[in-house]
């Protein structure tokens, strides 16, 4: 991006019209003569453009990639063709313009038209070579430092800042209570008192792992007198292997994460949470953010990757799929582009990129140009399936492979298969080669196109060039689409039939390998271009991959350009990913970041609350290696984080919103965290970390409002049914609805910061779901199996169970009158007493177990156990 001196044609408001030319008029009136004088630039032209058109003086003088900032700009024109040709007035664009020349349109549209004198001034200065002043030399918009570009705050690099001098320095625990500390001491406002033990370990439990604590736990961490208890037990809990499970669903967030295509067919995505099943190990091992990052971007393109880091780009595997035959697949893989730079700017850029697809940002320096720079990194990649076998897969899918090629082969030799084939590919390619010679095949042809990834290459490839992957997938899709030719002869469409069910036996009974989505560079890479107004069909100006102007420059090396660009956003010039993850992790822990809105740094976004605390966050976040869990236990372990969240009514009028952080934010879980928490308390949460998605239970007849019944709910069965939320299968027409009713993004763009609401559904959740209504029961069975028989140890272990807490002495009277009414109500209903499918241990009666079944009912409800204190 180039910016304009105010001696170049600047504000046209020509513009629009110029890249939308029409037909001239056959009764327009003449164009006025060129002016005899001599004619100058500076002193004719300039001035008049300014007089006629000056909306937008001061201004960059670029649109959709017409340029008129000099010279060979001006010559190239737009979309549409050269704006001037010197020397030739008459058929000049511009003058046509603004002569009224073309049918419908007239420049400037609004105000004083052009003079005939005006005119032919124009005319005559094209006529005699459209000379005006080159632009004074500028340094190349990638040489820019940040702050020259724009005055923003997110836009200059983070320098870390000393620590503030504060007068309470005894309260301080690490350095971020400085900061923290300094800003309430200007306000002349004392921070809150720490939390007690048994909330403090529930809070860090519930932050870190996502889980609440067991009773062993909370009792251990308030008998633990020594002064590092705490640092301890954080400790602890960065370490457990749950750490990644919670800290993934954030991330998967970011990634839009689902296991289905989205939009009308919404198919299942059967290999999708091979990707998470990454994300939860990279955490928990502490991947370096800048790897973590780089491998998401671009592992495939990393010297000699791994599948793990192949499998990390699965990442932007998660955009939606366009199935529908009748969209173009040009148009769904623009889409799909698109979703990928958008993404991308939301989770390490944090600006609102997507604002500059149609045409420049209209608030931040974002360019059109740069946009599609961006989407030019994206546009080499090519959709794979990739085997990405999980430990202990691989043994017995090798023992077994030879055997189930075998028989595959013989199925296919038992029918005429090949033959059958061959002739279906060859009428594909004939209707592909002659479209509209057989509307028949024409839909045949674009179904496949939609249904199945990479069809026409693996229709083209010669079947001996083709993988395996390729031929069986090939073959798999012919037996389930066999085409109008076959499927009209009855016998042959039962023999496909029989033999397509078989396959489908066989590979049901093979140990096959775990597969993952992941992208792959395309040898044959395609030309990048700005689109105009965003049209997928209007290609314009060709550009280069390349990075926003107003950012620091890519280094120039010899690696693919995406891999440059991963290793770009985890620079250390780059203002702006660095202060984006850290505001996350903050916004985890308080509530809200200490940028509000973290999905957008932008200039329309908010300004940070304590600006010295997130450059120097910034800052020690490179300092500590990019190591995610040292800044979590840097934010948790500081005094800021220990305060008590008790509303403090001084502070109602002065600070509603806990900007000023003078004490910790009450906060109601995330829609996954609540219904975990439930299954924990209750003793039925099953252990097993990574691996496939689950269905667990959920109302009737949710799963039949997909699209013409196409989506299924096979309800997991035994342990499955028991996992945690975060990998409850989400399928994007008809997502689960207990996630949805406590606020779970919808996945189909990146969601940075989940919006927390109270409704009464919620309350209906959490009463008659039939996750919380077996919880419940499971929660009053484990009571009468674990605690002491008299209803007082009862009442406190079920307390410490759910709350982590002993019951005060009201509540222990409350529920001791319940326990008696409930017993009453339920001791004459055998109906009740069957619904609830009890088991009770043993020695004690099914009313009893209905009783604290009832109790479990209560606590689950309260707002304390939906809430993190």
């Amino acid at each position: 991006m180039i910016w304009v001196p105010r001696t170049a044609w600047m504000g046209l408001v020509l513009l629009p019209a110029l890249l939308n030319p029409q037909q001239p008029s056959d009764t327009a009136a003449p164009l006025p003569p060129p002016a005899a004088a001599t004619v100058s630039f500076a002193k004719d032209v300039e001035p008049l453009l300014r007089k006629k058109c000056h909306a937008c003086h001061g201004q960059q003088l670029q649109m959709n990639g017409l340029r008129l900032d000099d010279r060979e700009a001006a010559l190239k024109g737009g979309y549409s063709g050269a704006v001037i040709l010197p020397g030739q007035s008459s058929s000049s664009k511009l003058i046509r313009m603004v002569a009224g020349l073309e049918r419908g349109k007239v420049m400037p549209p609004a105000g004083d038209k052009l003079t005939s004198e005006e005119i032919g001034i124009l005319r005559a200065w094209i006529d005699r070579g459209a000379e005006w002043p080159r632009p004074a030399s500028a340094p190349a918009a990638a040489a820019r430092p940040a702050a020259a570009r724009s005055g923003h705050w997110s836009f200059s690099p983070p320098v870390r800042p000393p620590l503030p001098a504060v007068r309470n320095a005894s309260w301080v625990r690490n350095p971020v209570d400085t900061f923290v500390l300094a800003r309430l001491e200007a306000e002349d406002i004392a921070p809150s008192p720490e939390a007690d033990k048994a909330t403090l370990i529930r809070r860090l439990s519930l932050d870190l792992i996502g889980l609440p604590p067991s009773p062993l736990e909370v009792t251990e961490f308030l008998a633990d007198n020594r002064p590092d208890a705490y640092e301890r037990l954080a400790d602890r809990l960065l370490a457990s292997s749950r750490y990644g499970e919670k800290w993934a669903r954030l991330w998967l967030d970011l990634g839009r994460y689902a296991d289905s295509d989205g939009y009308e067919k919404d198919l299942v995505r059967p290999h999708a949470w091979r990707y998470r099943h990454w994300l939860i190990d990279a955490l928990n091992r502490d991947l370096p953010f800048d790897r973590f990052t780089v491998e998401q971007i671009a592992g495939d393109l990393l010297p000699d990757a791994t599948v793990e880091q192949r499998v990390a780009t699965g990442f932007h595997r998660n955009t939606l799929t366009n199935r529908e035959a009748g969209v173009d697949r040009a148009e769904a893989r623009f889409e799909q582009l698109v979703n990928r730079v958008n993404t991308t700017g939301t989770a390490w850029l944090g600006l609102t990129v997507g604002c500059a697809q149609c045409h420049d940002h209209k608030f931040d320096p974002i360019t059109q140009k740069d946009y599609y720079q961006l989407f030019a990194f994206f546009n080499t990649a090519e959709e794979e399936d990739l085997d990405a076998p999980l430990p202990g897969e691989m043994g017995p899918y090798l023992q077994a492979l030879p055997e189930y090629r075998r028989r595959w082969q013989q199925l296919l030799d038992q029918y005429p298969v090949a033959q059958w084939q061959a002739s279906w590919e060859a009428s594909l390619r004939e209707a592909a080669a002659n479209p509209g010679r057989r509307l028949d095949w024409d839909f045949q042809l674009t179904s496949m196109r939609a249904m199945l990834d990479s069809a026409e290459k693996i229709l083209n490839t010669d079947l001996a060039a083709r993988t395996e992957r390729q031929r069986d997938r090939l073959t798999t899709y012919f037996l389930s689409h066999p085409g109008p030719d076959l499927t009209k002869k009855k016998k042959v469409r039962k023999k496909i039939k029989e033999v397509q069910e078989k396959l489908e036996a066989l590979a049901a009974s093979f140990p096959a390998l775990s597969q993952a989505q992941v992208l792959a560079e395309d040898p044959s890479p395609r030309k990048n271009h700005i689109y105009v107004r965003g049209d997928y069909r209007r290609p314009g100006v060709e550009v280069a991959p390349g990075t926003p102007s107003f950012l620091p420059p890519m280094p120039d090396t010899s690696e693919p350009p995406r891999l440059r660009f991963a290793r770009w956003l985890v620079s250390p010039g780059n203002p702006l990913t660095t202060r984006v993850a850290v505001n996350r992790m903050w916004q985890e822990f308080f509530g809200r970041g200490l940028v509000l809105t973290s999905e957008d740094f932008g200039t329309q976004g908010e300004r940070p609350s304590h600006p010295e605390l997130l450059d120097w966050l910034a800052a020690e976040f490179l300092d500590r290696g990019w190591s995610v869990k040292q800044m979590h236990r840097l934010i948790v372990t500081s005094a800021t984080y220990r305060q008590s969240s008790h509303a403090r009514p001084e502070l109602a009028s002065r600070d509603p919103d806990n900007r000023l952080l003078a004490r910790q934010s009450r906060l109601r879980l995330p829609a996954e965290l609540v219904r975990d928490s439930a299954l924990s308390v209750s003793g039925l949460l099953d252990g097993e970390i990574g691996g496939r998605s689950v269905r667990p239970p959920q109302p009737k007849g949710l799963a039949e409002l997909g699209y013409a019944n196409s989506v299924t709910w096979q309800q997991s069965e035994g342990r499955q049914r028991y996992r945690r939320g975060l990998y409850i299968h989400f399928q994007r027409t008809v997502p689960y609805p207990q996630l949805m009713s406590f606020d779970a993004p919808d996945s189909n763009v990146a969601c940075s910061r989940r919006r927390r609401s109270n409704t009464p559904l919620q309350a209906l959740n959490l009463l008659n779901d039939p996750v919380f209504f077996e919880a419940a029961a499971a929660l009053g069975v484990r009571v009468l199996r674990e605690a002491p028989r008299d209803p007082g140890s009862r009442l406190d272990y079920v307390f410490r169970l759910c709350l982590g807490r002993e019951p005060s002495r009201s509540e222990r009277e409350r529920l001791a009158r319940f326990l008696d009414q409930y017993a009453e109500m339920v001791a004459d209903d055998s109906k009740a007493l069957e619904a609830l499918h009890l088991a009770p241990p043993e020695g004690a009666a099914p009313v009893e177990a209905a009783v604290w079944a009832g109790v479990g009912r209560v606590l689950l409800n309260l707002d304390e156990f939906v809430n993190r204190e």
